[in-house]
């Protein structure tokens, strides 16, 4: 291990300089904003600060004076703090898409034989990340501090390609693990059993717990490669022959791109039955009366034109033709059971091999609860029977933990926390937010109206019921790279950071949020610049470190996640808050000083 990693794992782990070979007591901070820290911590109290690595004395009149350095933070604890134990409300989640992540293993870079990349800007194509890559990054995710990692969906998805863009200008491959093929095998382009596990254990024995991604609403496109292997009587021709040959058009008036491939599909062919059957799924395929069609309803409509599960039906379902043709599946008809028994068992028994932690569910919205809750249930029995027969691989004897995409969704309690079974939602209105706070104001002194009243409402919700629980965000796959948005402007990152890590509830950091990662090639569609490969050579060293203090200062201290939030007096030019928790018999309490950064 170098020293520079050394170096890297003593900041984020423990966050005290003397920890890390420096020895002796730290210094006197330096004064400038004096703090009025409203009875956080009594008079006397040695306070030290967690960024600066410097203590300050509350004096008499319950007051601390100190200058933050040039980030404009001070993270002010008693001196002496420890970590505290892991709670999923104070927690951070560390999101990797796989593909994007780090290539590890090159021998799977194109399972399956019909994965190539484009040559050009591969922008929907397979990079190369692998299980593998995790799990030798691991360190690198111990040395941040997160307390758990989510990860694509790991199931085997979908051979070949669909049109991408608004002029089906590339090909998009089901890289990012949401066009499942079939929920009972591993994708070949993410790696074998034995590297999944390396990665579970590696990081259980490090202490990150492991998220996967979960997908019960649809599964993924019928592609021509698939259909070549699988279904060849839905082609025109009747072979696919002509989908073998294809090249796409890209001067004919229309301009189909490879969006052409699809008039050499009969798409009213009755051989569509044999797909996904229509006792499974709702789509436009197929004669007359086939398939039902998408609903109108969140429930029932279709996503993106993907065939959408019948999740909510009480008929028994069949087992999919697909499946007697597909070698090496592990479809196994069950007596009696429904669509949703089906997904449910396949997804806990993942769980029950690997010891996952939680599940992280795609588009929750378009969900009925039931089935929420009903695979919270059966992931909750799977992950307590790895854990008894795992007892040495396991971290503790929590339980299995679920949260959820529900698209717009705020701080708030609802039908998916009471009937669904999920512990937490993602919190889609932060990111907004505080984006809009920088862009206008610059840095987060100037935008402290704004942020004081995301804390205090936030703060109110989560202390007034500690049955909600949220997770907050600064960028994702989906809705945007907040680097991006900032114009690249390190410093408002760094703010941006700061804001997120020390908000209240759980947060989540997408890949490459701490390191300076930009956005990638992404044609028409911008989504898929979000999802750039991961900027090793290319990290911010100075961002990095500053993310690492805001890890480790968040993971000591419970009440930042989970404290009730309160405005601090203090000069004009500064703005502070203290976060304080009681609780279970214990007390912790922080108080942060901000000022603009230089």
């Amino acid at each position: 291990m170098t020293e520079r990693t050394v170096a890297a794992l003593c900041l984020s782990l423990l966050g005290l300089a003397a920890a890390c070979g420096k020895g002796g007591p730290a210094q006197t901070c330096r004064t400038g904003v004096a703090v009025d820290i409203g009875g956080a911590f009594p008079p006397g109290t040695v306070l030290r600060d967690g960024y600066g690595d410097c203590t300050a004395i509350v004096d008499g009149s319950g007051k601390v004076n100190v200058q933050p350095g040039a980030s404009g933070l001070a993270l002010l604890e008693k001196d002496g703090s420890q970590p505290m134990p892991f709670d999923w409300r104070n927690a951070v989640v560390y999101f990797a898409m796989t593909d994007r992540f780090a290539n590890g293993d090159t021998s799977n870079d194109h399972g399956y034989g019909t994965r190539p990349l484009d040559g050009e800007q591969e922008v929907g194509t397979w990079h190369g990340g692998d299980w593998k890559g995790l799990a030798g990054k691991l360190d690198y995710l111990k040395a941040l501090g997160v307390s758990a990692i989510w990860i694509s969906p790991i199931v085997e998805q979908v051979h070949g390609w669909a049109a991408g863009g608004d002029r089906g200008e590339f090909r998009h491959y089901a890289y990012a693990g949401y066009w499942a093929l079939d929920f009972t095998r591993l994708d070949a382009n993410w790696g074998s059993e034995a590297d999944l596990h390396a990665l579970v254990d590696g990081a259980h024995a490090l202490g990150i717990r492991v998220l996967v991604d979960v997908v019960l609403n649809h599964p993924g496109y019928a592609t021509g490669a698939d259909l070549v292997a699988y279904l060849p009587e839905v082609f025109t021709d009747g072979t696919g022959q002509g989908f073998k040959n294809f090249t796409p058009n890209f001067n004919a008036a229309t301009n189909p791109g490879w969006y052409g491939w699809n008039d050499l599909v009969d798409y009213h062919s009755p051989g569509w039955g044999n797909w996904w059957s229509p006792r499974w799924i709702r789509a436009g395929l197929g004669a007359s009366g086939q398939f039902d069609p998408g609903g109108n309803t969140d429930q029932t409509r279709q996503l993106s034109f993907l065939p959408d599960f019948k999740t909510e039906s009480p008929a028994v379902a069949d087992k999919p033709v697909l499946f007697d043709r597909k070698t090496g599946t592990a479809f196994a008809t069950r007596p009696n059971f429904t669509v949703r028994d089906y997904l449910v068992q396949w997804q806990s028994d993942w769980v029950r091999k690997f010891g996952f932690d939680g599940f992280r569910c795609d588009t929750a919205l378009n969900v009925e609860t039931g089935s929420w809750a009903a695979l919270k249930g059966a992931a909750t029995s799977a992950l307590t029977a790895w854990k008894a027969a795992n007892p040495s691989k396991k971290i503790d004897d929590a339980q299995f933990w679920m949260t959820g995409e529900v698209y717009g969704h705020d701080v708030a309690k609802d039908e998916y926390f009471t009937q669904g079974g999920f512990d937490s939602l993602i919190n889609f209105a932060f990111q907004g937010r505080l984006r809009q706070a920088l862009a206008y104001s610059g840095d987060l002194v100037a935008a402290n109206a704004e942020v004081e009243r995301l804390y205090a409402g936030m703060s109110n919700a989560l202390t007034g019921d500690p049955g909600l629980q949220v997770l907050s965000y600064l960028s994702s796959h989906d809705t945007g790279l907040m680097y991006a948005d900032l114009k690249y402007d390190a410093k408002k990152q760094m703010q941006a950071g700061a804001a997120l890590l020390l908000a209240p509830g759980a947060v989540q950091l997408f890949y490459g949020d701490e390191s300076g990662r930009r956005l990638g090639p992404s044609a028409t569609d911008q989504t898929q610049g979000t999802r750039s490969d991961m900027n090793w050579s290319s990290i911010d060293a100075g961002l990095l470190a500053h993310f690492q203090k805001l890890v480790a200062f968040r993971r000591r201290h419970a009440a930042v996640g989970q404290g009730i939030h309160a405005k601090l007096a203090s000069p004009a030019g500064s703005y502070a808050f203290s976060r304080k928790l009681d609780a279970g018999g214990g007390h912790d309490a922080v108080v942060v000083v901000l000022v603009p950064p230089t």
